[in-house]
This record gives C-alpha cells, sequence and structure tokens, in this order.
C-alpha cells in the first residue's frame, strides 16, 4: 500500500515497450494512493513529460530508441530531481546500467521480469508495488544527479575512535533501498591496510551481486569480489553475499568461512540475502568479536542480528536519517536500541578504518 497523504502519489512511465508500458500502469492504476499522470516512449520524451507534469515519481526503462534510460535521468536530475525507479532487464548488462544510474540520481530499481509466465507476472507485480511504496518514503534526491547523499563530503571531524580497544576481528555490513551507492561511499573510505575481513548483505537479485561486486573493485582500494561457497573471510577483502540465496558464516578451525544456502533453509526470512541471517551468523563463528554495520533500507533486516551480536559483546553502528535514501532498517537498530553508534554516510568508512 502507497502511503496515505493529502494527495496521490503521480507517477511517469518511461518505456519503450508498449507491453511494459501497459503492464506498469495496469498493476500501479490499481494502487491506492496513484494517479498515472503521463506515459512516454523513450528517453527524449521522458525527459520532456518530466519536465512538464512535474511527477513524484518516474519508472525508467533503460534501453531506448532516440534517448535512453541514464541519459534521460542525468537530464532529469540537472533540470528537476525528481525520484526515478529504473526498470531493468535481468542481465549482466542490464545490472552495470543500473548500477550507473543509482550512481547517477535513481532511487531504486526493480527487475524486470514479465513473460506468459503467471509467476512472473505475480513476481514483478509484487516488487513493483514494494519499490514504489519504498520510493514514496524516500528523500528527493538533490540536484545534478549527487543522491542524497554529498559527494564531495564536509571535514570529517577528528576525534578518538568510538571503537578503540575493543575486540573486533570481523566488519558485517547490511544494506537495502539506497544501498548499493551507500556502501560505495564506506568502502572507499576504508584503507587498502585494513586488517579485518568484511562481508556485505545487500538485497539484490542473484544477476546484480557479481556485476556490483566488480563495479566496487575497479573504485575501491580493497579487494571485493561476490562470495563463494568456502571462502574464507580474510583481512583487506570485501565478500558480497550472493543474490538468491542466504549467507551464512561458520568457524573452520582458526578460519571463518562462508556457507551459501537455499532460500528454502530458511524460510523464515522475506529479505535475501538475509542481513540477519549474515550478521547472526559471524557474531556466533566470531564469538561477538565483530562490528555490525546497518545502512540505508526499507524495513528492519538486520536488527535481529544487531541484537543477537549485542548479546554476544560486539559492536553496532548504523547510518543517520540525514543522509539516508530510507531509514527503515538502522531506524529500527535504534528504536530497538541495539545501536552504539549513528553516524553520517560520509563518516562511517573513515569509523571503519580506525579500527586496528
Amino acid at each position: 500500500m502507497i502511503p496515505a497523504t493529502s494527495s496521490k502519489l503521480k507517477v511517469l512511465i518511461v518505456d519503450d515497450s508498449s507491453f511494459m508500458r501497459m503492464a506498469i500502469r495496469g498493476i500501479l492504476s490499481k494502487a491506492p494512493g496513484v494517479e498515472i499522470v503521463g506515459i512516454a516512449a523513450d528517453g527524449m520524451e521522458g525527459v520532456e513529460k518530466a519536465l512538464a507534469l512535474k511527477p513524484d515519481l518516474i519508472t525508467m526503462d533503460v534501453e531506448m530508441p532516440r534517448m535512453d534510460g541514464i541519459a534521460a535521468l542525468k537530464q532529469i536530475m540537472a533540470k528537476q530531481p525528481t525520484r526515478v525507479l529504473m526498470v531493468s532487464t535481468l542481465t549482466c548488462e542490464g545490472a552495470r546500467a543500473t548500477f550507473e544510474a543509482l550512481d547517477a540520481g535513481a532511487i531504486d530499481y526493480v527487475p524486470k521480469n514479465v513473460s506468459d509466465c503467471k509467476d512472473a507476472q505475480a513476481m514483478f507485480q509484487k516488487a513493483l508495488l514494494e519499490k514504489v511504496h519504498e520510493a514514496a518514503l524516500s528523500a528527493i534526491p538533490r540536484r545534478a544527479g549527487i543522491g542524497i547523499v554529498p559527494r564531495v563530503a564536509p571535514p570529517v571531524q577528528v576525534r578518538p575512535s568510538q571503537f578503540a580497544h575493543r575486540r573486533i576481528g570481523y566488519v558485517g555490513i547490511g544494506a537495502s533501498t539506497g544501498g548499493p551507492v551507500a556502501l560505495q561511499e564506506v568502502i572507499s573510505r576504508i584503507p587498502v591496510n585494513f586488517p579485518h575481513g568484511i562481508v556485505v548483505a545487500i538485497h539484490m537479485p542473484k544477476a546484480f551481486t557479481g556485476p556490483y561486486a566488480e563495479r566496487l573493485n575497479a573504485k575501491c582500494s580493497l579487494s571485493i569480489r561476490e562470495a563463494v561457497d568456502g571462502d574464507i573471510v580474510k583481512g583487506g577483502q570485501v565478500l558480497i553475499a550472493p543474490g538468491g540465496m542466504h549467507t551464512s558464516l561458520v568457524k573452520q578451525g582458526s578460519n571463518i568461512v562462508v556457507k551459501t544456502s537455499p532460500t528454502s533453509e530458511f524460510p523464515q526470512y522475506i529479505y535475501i540475502p538475509s542481513v540477519d541471517q549474515m550478521i547472526t551468523s559471524l557474531a556466533d563463528a566470531s564469538n561477538g568479536a565483530m562490528l555490525g554495520v546497518i545502512l540505508t533500507g526499507m524495513g528492519n533486516d538486520g536488527f535481529k542480528g544487531m541484537k543477537h551480536l549485542k548479546e554476544k559483546g560486539g559492536l553496532t553502528l548504523v547510518q543517520n536519517e540525514a543522509t539516508s535514501t530510507i531509514y527503515g532498517m538502522p531506524r529500527a537498530c535504534i528504536d530497538g536500541k541495539v545501536a552504539d553508534v549513528v553516524l553520517p554516510l560520509d563518516q562511517i568508512g573513515f569509523e571503519i578504518g580506525k579500527i586496528g
């Protein structure tokens, strides 16, 4: 359900496929609180209608004639910042284009998985409605495609580490909506000689986590890749939990290793990969010698894991509200009193980097 407001959420649909335009319109026109104010068949028309109609939200296809979705998004963000939800194909190419769109200011994306199969149609409908609901709650992006986070961060206050003299051997990070850009901001500020292993769980489909890890690896000094079953968690390396399954960490001898499992083994988790499962298992495997970090995201995935970590004697850090695209996941930790430290996004990576 779309959040109740004094007026309906005005949506502009931009897609070159008449089938997709009808599918998206059919789904959203039945959603309470949503009004379809326009349809565009390519990026050029999308920009024109975005500026004229001033929608609250735009669903934007990536590949279109005359002007593609990325170029259209950049023009819209430069002239009239608007919440944009990318509609992306479930391919490596689609993933790469989606991450470029998120860097340019898109709020989020929904995988395009519509066919004659009723299950696929139902999955797309559910995902679209969820993403529109989340986007309706998100902050309006800043001008010039810089998202809600300044690309040039203000000076970080020089102060002692919040975690000085504490027992930390590993870092677990969880995120969802707004997470791809936020995580890049965090990881890029951690020095290459960071001595502790980092594991990340971010809600993404299977086809996206590999290209996302490759993108981060190209932009950050740490070694970053998608995790595979049996990986050893090592210092100076970031492992991204693969999409479409759950990731646990288990103790084997003196090492902590990755164990991937089908979703059927953890039916209690609706978010995939589960941040709760990743942090809970890493807390157990490290006997609490870890830092848990929760970044922007809808819902409360990660709260149970952070609560368990606190019970094991571990430390916790969450992103503040002002720099979050969606404050659901961090807020759950704060309201549940399991957050040791709350910081703006531009300071989180520096704080993690202080851990010796």
